[in-house]
């Protein structure tokens, strides 16, 4: 636990003193994933349910969820795959639920301290954002294609960082959307480059490439004879989409819904800006090829969809 924090500590200082080190991703994204038990069982709590969502119940904000056991932990989350429970597998706080339980709040957690729930709940909403743009603006920082940006990239990083370690009531005054619309843009350029260098590198020819726009719908469609490198897919609806052998290299996938898309034999160790909640929704093998900031779901070594 005391390793654990100190590492949350310390990421700050990578990003105030611009040190970063060629295995930068490995000390830096952990930390943007979920780390279950050093939270308190914030998602499980904080967040609004709705069972046709893929969720066990339907929960009010606030509300503990029924598998939420005294320890903080989930009493299904190794069956979450098969009891349907594809919210739960597709959510990912990065890493926010610790940072609030052991930072934000010092280890004090709202069973025994009840008056701090309500805030402790907002801020964690709050914070789970933040941490989703430090995950997006890290993954654009060692894309070598985005290295005319890297600048500003680590500039912002560096702000966003910062306000996650300020006291809870002014996390809460924070505007969070202009942040995301600052981001945003620098995730925009990062995208343009790293997916005309894919281009280029792979000699995908302009005439063959399909085009989608933001948010495409793609839901159970067979997208094996489209040549996908360097695609945009952001926003796509790509729910039980068949995507198996495809080479994705360079392809954007930020805020793609990946729920049940098959993924087997896919080559998705180039693309940009994936999550761990996209990969865990999906479909996958042994053969699936990642990212090296993600984790392999342990369902995948089972070739049974």
């Amino acid at each position: 636990m005391k390793n654990q924090i100190n590492s949350l500590k310390n990421t700050h200082k990578l990003f105030v003193n611009r040190d970063y080190p060629s295995s930068w991703s490995d000390i830096i994204l952990p930390q943007l994933r979920a780390d279950c038990e050093n939270c308190f069982g914030l998602c499980c709590v904080a967040l609004y349910f709705s069972a046709s969502e893929g969720f066990p119940i339907d929960k009010k904000a606030g509300q503990p969820c029924l598998n939420l056991q005294s320890n903080f932990l989930c009493h299904v989350h190794k069956n979450l795959r098969e009891l349907g429970l594809k919210g739960c597998l597709a959510f990912d706080c990065f890493g926010a639920g610790q940072k609030v339980s052991q930072i934000s709040f010092a280890r004090k957690d709202w069973q025994k301290d009840p008056e701090s729930a309500e805030q402790m709940f907002e801020v964690f909403l709050i914070m789970r954002q933040l941490h989703e743009l430090l995950w997006y603006l890290a993954g654009a920082l060692i894309l070598k294609a985005s290295s005319p940006i890297h600048g500003a990239i680590s500039a912002m990083l560096e702000k966003i960082e910062t306000l996650t370690d300020q006291r809870p009531d002014l996390v809460l005054e924070l505007d969070v959307a202009a942040l995301r619309d600052d981001v945003n843009v620098l995730l925009l350029k990062a995208s343009e480059l790293v997916r005309t260098d894919a281009c280029l590198e792979q000699k995908v020819h302009a005439g063959r490439r399909k085009t989608f726009s933001r948010g495409a719908d793609l839901i159970g469609k067979d997208l094996r004879k489209f040549d996908l490198r360097g695609a945009n897919l952001r926003g796509a609806y790509l729910i039980a989409a068949d995507l198996r052998g495809v080479d994705l290299s360079g392809t954007d996938f930020i805020g793609a819904d990946f729920r049940d898309a098959d993924l087997r034999g896919a080559d998705l160790s180039k693309s940009i800006f994936l999550t761990q909640g996209q990969i865990n929704a999906a479909k996958g093998d042994n053969s699936t090829l990642l990212p090296h900031s993600l984790l392999r779901p342990a369902s995948w070594s089972f070739k049974n969809f």
